[in-house]
């Protein structure tokens, strides 16, 4: 049994809050890149050109990609041979993502309460996602979600009669209401199976792999694809001026779900899908 203090765990989640906000991951500059060359629409190129500078400038300057930092969204595979100790795990990612988001000046967003909206002035309390794993270690990713894409995202409860072209129409029809407010090019998780709050959770999971993995089943890895050009058919572009890259990937997980339902939920991404990872 391996003993970790807690007060590990919260200096990582404070780490990894300001890498997320200031450095985009290597395969997402790089489908950026790629879109760049792909594009035919000349004002779309150029968009794309001034997101990758913005990548940059970021980096060089050490400030936030976007001006929306996000919510705090905490995934741990937490191994059942570690003993935390030094007290509780929640509240040291919480205390985490207070200094990461005070200390590396980043905006907080969150709202003690939703209807009567007063700021908690340090981006808290996080969203957190804990599994039980096997081994020793802790792996810990922070994705940061903003807003313009979050409120984009959408759930459906279809029947077992859904085909596959259903849930084709329901994700390029969200895309489509989406337009321009999600920040295109759109990153777009999709949950397929489980039950209602399960294949949300899929959806924003899916986020988190990196572009350059599919599925590991042929099936749905190659609904992927018939996803991304279905979505890329639609001439939205980036930033909605029009263009072949509306999306720069789609990812799908599933699960096992019940005989009367097929739950679907399409979370997107921006451009900018943030997330960063480091195992403990």
């Amino acid at each position: 049994m391996r003993e970790l203090p807690v007060k590990e765990i919260e200096q990582v989640v404070r780490d990894l809050c300001i890498d997320a906000n200031r450095r985009l991951p290597t395969d997402v500059c790089r489908a950026v890149s790629k879109a760049e060359h792909a594009e035919k629409n000349k004002v779309a190129r150029s968009i794309l050109t001034d997101m990758q500078n913005n990548v940059q400038a970021a980096k060089d300057l050490q400030l936030p990609i976007c001006q929306d930092t996000g919510m705090a969204v905490v995934f741990i595979r937490l191994g059942q041979e570690v003993h935390l100790v030094g007290g509780l795990l929640e509240e040291a990612v919480n205390r985490g993502v207070s200094r990461g988001y005070t200390e590396g000046l980043l905006r907080c967003s969150v709202v003690a309460d939703p209807l009567s909206r007063v700021n908690t002035g340090d981006n808290t309390p996080a969203v957190l996602h804990l599994s039980l794993v096997e081994g020793n270690t802790v792996e810990i990713t922070v994705a940061p979600k903003g807003f313009g894409s979050e409120n984009m995202s959408r759930v459906f409860m279809l029947t077992p009669a859904a085909t596959k072209q259903t849930i084709i129409d329901k994700v390029v029809e969200t895309v489509k209401s989406a337009g321009s407010n999600p920040c295109p090019p759109m990153v777009l998780g999709v949950g397929i199976g489980g039950d209602f709050e399960l294949c949300t959770l899929l959806a924003k999971k899916a986020l988190c792999r990196s572009l350059e993995v599919s599925h590991p089943d042929p099936y749905y890895a190659a609904l992927e694809q018939e996803l991304l050009e279905a979505v890329n058919a639609l001439d939205i572009g980036p930033q909605g001026f029009g263009g072949n890259t509306t999306a720069l990937r789609v990812a799908v997980e599933t699960y096992p779900t019940h005989i009367a339902g097929l739950p679907l939920a399409i979370n997107v991404g921006c451009h900018v899908t943030r997330h960063a990872t480091k195992i403990l």
